[in-house]
């Protein structure tokens, strides 16, 4: 799976569809193509110290790793968004709240995703 690097590649997937559950939030956004899906991780300085964000960062890329290379659609990006209770969540949690997460989104990636802007 390949990774989301470029600033504009997240803006982006920030514009599209997303489901909040209680470790994580996920953002998936629709590409024009049908290249490989590619995901990307991110951590705000709200939920602690670099020690802190890497460690929530590394649980995030593992269930990437593990739950969605098989679950994730050619075309899509995927944004795997940090929270406070990531770093202390168990990870069959995560787990589960990634798995819903993906069914959420996966059954609304036909509606258009509209956040008010332009």
């Amino acid at each position: 799976m390949e990774r989301l690097k470029r600033r504009q590649d997240f803006v982006a997937a920030a514009r599209a569809h997303y489901a909040a559950m209680p470790g994580m939030v996920v953002q998936m956004r629709a590409r024009a193509d049908d290249g490989p899906p590619r995901v990307g991780f991110t951590a705000t300085k709200k939920i602690g110290n670099a020690v802190v964000r890497n460690r929530v960062k590394r649980r995030l890329r593992e269930l990437a790793r593990l739950r969605l290379a098989t679950a994730a659609r050619p075309g899509h990006d995927y944004v795997l968004i940090g929270r406070a209770p990531t770093f202390e969540r168990a990870f069959p949690d995560l787990e589960k709240d990634l798995d819903s997460a993906l069914k959420r989104l996966h059954r609304t990636a036909h509606l258009p995703a509209d956040k008010g802007t332009s």
